[in-house]
């Protein structure tokens, strides 16, 4: 009889499944962990979605990882969406993370001989629905720079001139909010006060990758660097880290997120802002601007060309707008249906020629 026509089972609570799932969970982890380098959150990510989907397979009576089949995987992926399996039913897109994170540890197992087939490779994830990414317009990004760095001049300049630089790294390199976070002091090249100056991000998977910094970014840090981070470094004990907190820590992604906010309120931009949003509008920017998709690519950091592409669907709208105000083709001045003809415009046709 297959797993997936077991009768359920109540939902056994956390700490309870079988231990030959436990078991297969934490190898496959620890897998993530060391040879792909995984970041503590995307590792906490991979491991709440295996412990619901270890619980689902235990209320259907699998004890080990080779008694899965095709259709418990399925059952699954359909549960995630109802919630029938006792968890929150989840959005396409997150349903999509989960049947990401199966369909991997079913691979490992199959791969290390502890499975004798992948039950998940041909269990299709739910299609998210396509969402072009967010992005401030120019105007938006500099009312939001400029508010960030209110108070600069004034007796406790140390956390605007902080918040202004951080915000200045975000948008002018496309950083992610843990790669800024991330950043140390010897992160930042001695060059970057100057013309040519980068900063060392490291991303997903530890990947590194080299990116230039503007000359707004430039003086942003400098500013930064020589009159607010010794005050806030005084307050601790001298955390490498580039973007310190009142107490002399390393700044955590949550409060700079909440700097982000507290800017974008300030700035009186109603609509959601999230650190992203700086990337992605980064991104549009540039290639709105006539930079190489592949170009963006790098300095992003994306594995795939694929994962930049999107963004090129947000400029393909503002070409069409100027192709639409701009091309004589483009624009009906006559009857609706007609074009205009342009003055050299000959309606008969073309002699006949062996070189068409």
């Amino acid at each position: 009889m297959s797993a997936a026509s077991v009768e359920p089972r109540p939902v056994p609570p956390a700490g309870e499944e079988p231990a030959a799932l436990q078991r297969a969970v934490r190898d496959y982890l620890g897998h993530l962990h060391v040879e792909r380098g995984l970041s503590e959150n995307t590792l906490g990510a991979y491991r709440r979605d295996l412990a619901r989907y270890v619980r689902f397979l235990s209320a259907r009576g699998v004890t080990e990882p080779d008694e899965v089949d095709e259709a418990t995987v399925s059952a699954f992926v359909v549960a995630l969406r109802s919630g029938e399996d006792g968890g929150a039913p989840l959005t396409a897109s997150s349903a999509a993370r989960t049947a990401s994170a199966v369909r991997g540890w079913h691979r490992f197992l199959h791969a290390e001989g502890r499975s004798a087939a992948d039950p998940a490779v041909l269990v299709r994830p739910p299609a998210p629905p396509r969402r072009l990414p967010a992005a401030l317009t120019l105007e938006e990004v500099e009312r939001l720079l400029e508010t960030a760095g209110l108070g600069a001049d004034g007796p406790q300049a140390a956390v605007p001139l902080r918040d202004r630089a951080l915000l200045e790294l975000l948008y002018g390199c496309g950083a992610r909010i843990s790669e800024a976070v991330g950043l140390d002091v010897d992160d930042v090249s001695p060059e970057v006060l100057g013309e040519t100056g980068v900063v060392r991000l490291r991303g997903k998977g530890s990947k590194e990758r080299i990116v230039p910094v503007g000359s707004f970014a430039q003086a942003a840090l400098e500013r930064y660097v020589v009159r607010a981070r010794p005050h806030l470094a005084a307050q601790g004990k001298g955390a490498p880290a580039l973007f310190l907190n009142t107490r002399g820590g390393r700044l955590s992604r949550q409060s700079a997120w909440a700097v982000l906010q507290s800017a974008a309120g300030r700035a009186g931009i109603t609509r959601a802002v999230s650190p992203h949003t700086l990337r992605h509008s980064f991104a549009t920017h540039l290639l709105r601007g006539g930079a190489d998709v592949r170009v963006v690519q790098e300095l992003l950091g994306h594995a795939s060309v694929t994962t930049t592409q999107v963004y090129t669907l947000v400029t393909a709208d503002n070409l069409r707008e100027v192709h639409a105000e701009s091309h004589p083709r483009a624009l009906l001045t006559g009857p609706v249906g007609s074009a205009a003809q342009p003055e050299d415009h000959d309606p008969s046709p073309p002699p006949a020629s062996g070189d068409d």
